[in-house]
């Protein structure tokens, strides 16, 4: 998660403004030198330098396709989050243009803020990478924080965790997953109520989505995670 965020973050700064500092643990003990460079060399591709900042208590979910949670709401409304949508959907399709949904409502200030034009063309960014890569990036969620009255992009970035990724070579006929949806396909296959605690995963669905989550990262990046 660590590797993939800073590659997004390195690649989309110029975009929005994020919280990294570093992540290259020599960058790292350049900035922090009390910082004892042995034990950081240990958390080498796990450790990132970031601000500080006063997280906002809102999760925004910027979606391109029709899918999850959405895809419930388009079947009982029509809609999602009041967006009106043509009839006639289906499960994993485009949407016309993309939806921006909080899930709270953030409390005003005098930040400077992030637009939405600047949200969605960082998104569109990262969508036009991945499928650059063979993936579809199909949603993903976005969190802010506030820093010296400047509202910068924190948390994580287009990871398996926070977004979802889809195989573009099996699309449509398939949406699947390299993100998270494996561990969720599971669950409900057993029956899981989503009340905690979540079960024990199994060994060969632990590996199945270590894989999805590797390959990833070696599509959107090129690299090998060593």
């Amino acid at each position: 998660m660590t590797s993939l965020s800073a590659f997004w973050f390195s690649r989309t700064g110029s975009i929005v403004a994020n919280h990294m500092i570093a992540w290259d643990p020599v960058e790292i003990v350049r900035c922090v030198p009390d910082l004892d460079a042995a034990t950081l060399r240990g958390l080498e591709g796990r450790a990132m330098l970031v601000q500080r900042c006063e997280r906002i208590d809102v999760e925004c979910v910027v979606r391109g396709y029709l899918t999850g949670s959405a895809w419930e709401e388009y079947r009982r409304t029509g809609a999602v989050a009041g967006v009106a949508l043509p009839p006639g959907l289906r499960n994993g399709d485009a949407l016309p243009e993309p939806i921006f949904t909080p899930a709270t409502k953030a409390a005003s200030g005098h930040d400077t803020n992030i637009t939405y034009a600047d949200l969605i063309e960082r998104v569109t960014f990262a969508a036009t990478h991945a499928a650059l890569c063979g993936l579809i990036l199909a949603d993903t969620k976005v969190e802010f924080g506030r820093r010296a009255g400047r509202v910068l992009l924190i948390d994580e970035a287009f990871t398996p965790d926070s977004s979802r990724y889809w195989d573009a070579g099996s699309y449509p006929q398939s949406l699947l997953p390299f993100d998270k949806q494996y561990v969720r396909d599971y669950l409900n296959a057993i029956g899981w109520n989503h009340d905690p605690p979540v079960p024990t995963l199994p060994a060969e669905v632990v590996a199945a989505t270590r894989e999805r989550y590797l390959e990833t990262y070696r599509r959107l990046t090129g690299q090998e995670l060593g």
